[in-house]
């Protein structure tokens, strides 16, 4: 079957998901740089988490550019994925609410990973539906990010319950950092195959 009312299915989701977090933001109850500096906390954890939700939706549109084939394991790998994004709103609510309390922060970072065991359940999904010929297998390579994106959110969930709730936001933000550096190879990559796809 077609991929477009999935990507339009999931284009959907994110943009809500994005709508969702910025409504949450408070405003400052004053006009002055002070009073925005007490609410920065919560500015900051949605723009981690809008990046976040940014690195998804540029994976997702790479990745259906090259796929051919979707069956009812590759939708419900979707909708697995969808499903740890969606709660990224309450995640994060949850950590500016609290002032990064370590509880939410360590409750963040599991959301973190299970959205990044789905993404790579999605992607185990695609290869098995196209088989060992497809041109998503082909280009996601030895997928370097997404093997040491785990170990950092384990080692960011472990920081906030035995060190430090802020080494751990360094953590989850540098795993950010890494998906923010374009990937060349699968720009590419789209580029040659995407018409014959």
């Amino acid at each position: 079957m077609p991929t477009s009312r999935l990507e339009a299915f999931s284009d959907g989701v994110l943009a809500i998901i994005i709508t969702i977090m910025v409504l949450e933001l408070r405003p400052p109850e004053g006009p002055t740089l002070e009073d925005l500096g007490d609410v920065s906390t919560g500015f900051l954890t949605y723009l981690l988490s809008f990046v976040y939700i940014g690195i998804y939706w540029n994976n997702h549109h790479h990745m259906f550019q090259l796929v051919t084939r979707v069956n009812g394991a590759v939708l419900w790998a979707n909708l697995d994925l969808l499903f740890w994004l969606s709660l990224y709103p309450f995640t994060t609510a949850w950590m500016d609410e609290t002032g990064l309390a370590r509880t939410p922060v360590i409750v963040y970072g599991i959301n973190l990973f299970a959205a990044g065991a789905a993404y790579y359940l999605l992607q185990i999904a695609i290869k098995r539906a196209e088989g060992p010929d497809g041109v998503f297998r082909q280009a996601l390579g030895r997928d370097l990010k997404g093997k040491i994106s785990p170990p950092l959110y384990l080692v960011g969930i472990l920081a906030a319950a035995w060190v430090s709730v802020s080494l751990a936001m360094v953590f989850y933000a540098v795993v950010a950092a890494i998906w923010l550096v374009p990937d060349r190879r699968m720009e590419s990559f789209v580029a040659r195959h995407a018409s014959t796809v």
